[in-house]
């Protein structure tokens, strides 16, 4: 489990998109399976458990907003074969099947939330917070909009989601880790090895002589198939790529003020006030509570009364836009600093507002973002013009013409590569120059043929890739004088590896015998030492291999380990095991309770998961699931 605990997010929005922790149920639906299939479903449903369905709507609205969601972290678009053959079909019926068993569950426990609750933990999500670390309302509307949300169905969503959590914390928010599994895991990571070593590398083979050709000869038969050129392709690749550096001299003064004028908004530093609210049931508290507000009583003081602490009433300093209640936000913004409003009627009840303090509106001045602009303006004129040449091309090629055709017909020249292989190095062995660096296109260009028309591939940043296959030339044997240097280094390498594990195979017995510096010198060996060695960390005198032998490895023991390359041996003794001592209440042992914590509850819920799915009844529409997938691949 050491190695199995996982950094916990606290991101709001990342769980509303992956399903909270429920992603990680998804992957047990493939053990669990997704239940029986029946017949007899309405003709809009694609699942249902309990008493809740799974529109087909639902499902492909869900299921396109996942692609969308991996095309933008993959940097590509992602198609409905890709996403079948990666399984995220299913997984994402697993998870929303998971989700809606929760959200019975939460119905059949009578849990509620109230529109306050839900924005009070909108407002105090760290993904919603600006430059200020303040709950910003341009944020989030930005960011829901990203993800293909409308506010309110966001909120929906959110609501939704604090209730399963809400179903979690009654199964298991008591859930306590014991102080020895914090102190395994704090050992795990914080343990501290020193070690004596000494290194074996072509020093200490002695003299090599040069292999005579018989040897040679044999050891090249043995070992034909590593020598054999691999399959060589020559290609012509012809790349769209925008260049703002070459059009930023174009971009006039006027052109960057129309706009900054048009953009302004960018530049300005809306006012923002700090701002305080105490709700009241009724609008007749309230008045009650401003009449005394205004007879002498302090704001903090009926907040007192009403069983409220400071960071209750607190809003934090905040832009008027950056206020979810537009009836509170239009009260707070109209008070003089110190004042406090008449009862206001917001959207989550009646508040009194007061205003702390009053920042006022700032302006970046066009001189100082002229050159940003400019390099903007430049980058989105280069795009455009890249796009339009992209749409003209796929055009053409749409009527039938060759690439190389088309290419003349515009003016543009291929780059021609003559040979390249897999892994994008010529026959020379070096990589090849020309290429895009996106692997993409390689893996188009093998998986095609001579004559076969390639679809055109988006390179990051808004550029285009063509390439088209001109000639295959095979895989095959070489012989001997072709390689024969490489041969050589090869055959040299492999006497050393031999010669140095002899002796460091005889060093190592006789460190059972005698101490370390007394076995280096009587080989002639350099004893070195290294302290504060931690797992899964090297530095730039042990490679990670021997890290990870070393903590292996006993006090006192001894290791006698190959490093990165077959040359070198590393041999060590584990002199000192450094153990820390963990104090309960320091931030680290918190830090790794929580970690551990989320860990276990991950695995409780997922079983929790299963329970209600059984209890509750599982019924998939097979035809409609396949419908819904066969109609996103046409």
């Amino acid at each position: 489990m050491l190695r199995g605990i996982r950094t916990a997010t606290a991101n709001w929005l990342g769980r509303v998109i992956t399903g909270i922790i429920l992603g990680l149920i998804a992957i047990s639906f493939a053990i669990w399976g997704i239940g029986d299939i029946f017949r007899g479903f309405g003709q809009s449903t694609v699942a249902s458990i309990g008493r809740s369905d799974i529109t087909i709507e639902q499902f492909r609205t869900t299921y396109n907003e996942r692609l969308q969601q991996l095309a933008r972290q993959l940097g590509r678009p992602i198609t409905p074969d890709q996403a079948n053959a990666l399984g995220l079909p299913r997984q994402l019926l697993g998870q929303m099947l998971a989700e809606y068993a929760l959200d019975e569950d939460a119905r059949r426990m009578r849990l509620r939330l109230s529109d306050a609750d839900i924005a009070r933990k909108i407002m105090a999500d760290p993904t919603f917070r600006g430059p200020t670390g303040q709950f910003d309302r341009s944020r989030f509307d930005m960011i829901i909009r990203q993800a293909g949300y409308s506010e309110a169905r966001f909120v929906a969503e959110q609501r939704k989601l604090l209730l399963r959590r809400e179903v979690a914390e009654t199964l298991a928010g008591s859930l306590a880790v014991p102080q020895t599994t914090i102190a395994v895991q704090y050992r795990f990571v914080n343990e501290e090895r020193t070690i004596d070593y000494v290194v074996f590398d072509a020093a200490q083979a002695g003299e090599i002589p040069a292999p005579s050709a018989d040897e040679l000869t044999r050891y090249f038969n043995e070992r034909k198939a590593v020598f054999r050129a691999p399959e060589y392709r020559r290609l012509e690749v012809f790349v769209l790529s925008p260049d703002d550096s070459a059009r930023l001299a174009a971009v006039s003064d006027a052109d960057a003020r129309k706009a900054y004028d048009e953009k302004r908004s960018r530049y300005v530093t809306p006012e923002r006030r700090q701002v305080q609210q105490i709700p009241f049931p009724t609008i007749e508290e309230a008045r009650a509570a401003a009449e005394k507000i205004a007879a002498g009583t302090t704001f903090e003081q009926v907040a007192t009364e009403r069983g409220l602490k400071d960071a209750d009433i607190d809003l934090g300093t905040v832009t008027r836009a950056g206020m979810l209640d537009a009836a509170v936000a239009d009260a707070a913004f109209k008070l003089p600093a110190g004042k406090v409003s008449e009862p206001v009627q917001g959207r989550f009840g009646v508040v009194l507002v007061r205003t702390i303090k009053v920042e006022p509106e700032k302006v970046q001045p066009f001189e100082e973002v002229s050159d940003a602009l400019k390099r903007e303006i430049a980058a989105e004129r280069a795009k455009a013009e890249i796009a339009d040449q992209h749409n003209k091309i796929e055009d053409e090629r749409g009527a039938g013409l060759p690439l190389a055709e088309i290419l003349k017909k515009f003016g543009h020249t291929p780059t021609r590569i003559e040979a390249v292989d897999r892994s994008g190095r010529g026959p020379h062995g070096q990589p090849v120059k020309g290429l895009p660096a996106n692997p993409e296109l390689l893996a188009r260009a093998f998986g095609s043929d001579v004559g076969i028309e390639n679809d055109v591939l988006q390179l990051p940043g808004g550029g285009y890739a063509w390439v088209e296959v001109m000639a295959v030339t095979p895989s095959k044997e070489r012989g001997l004088d072709e390689v024969k240097d490489r041969v050589v280094q090869r055959w040299r390498d492999d006497e050393i590896a031999k010669r140095i594990k002899i002796r460091a195979d005889a060093f190592a017995e006789k460190l059972k015998s005698a101490g370390f510096a007394e076995a280096a010198a009587a080989a002639s060996l350099r004893p070195q030492s290294t302290w504060g060695l931690k797992r899964g960390q090297s530095n730039s005198a042990i490679p990670a291999k021997v890290v990870d032998e070393i903590f292996r490895t006993a006090k006192d023991g001894i290791g006698n380990v190959e490093a990165e390359r077959p040359t070198t041996r590393f041999v060590f003794r584990v002199s000192e095991v450094k153990v820390p001592t963990l104090d309960p209440a320091s931030p680290e042992a918190k830090r790794i309770g929580e970690l551990v914590r989320t860990s276990l509850f991950e695995e409780i819920l997922g079983q929790y998961a299963a329970y209600l799915q059984s209890e509750l009844g599982t019924r998939v529409n097979e035809r409609a699931l396949n419908q819904i997938l066969t109609g996103s691949a046409n």
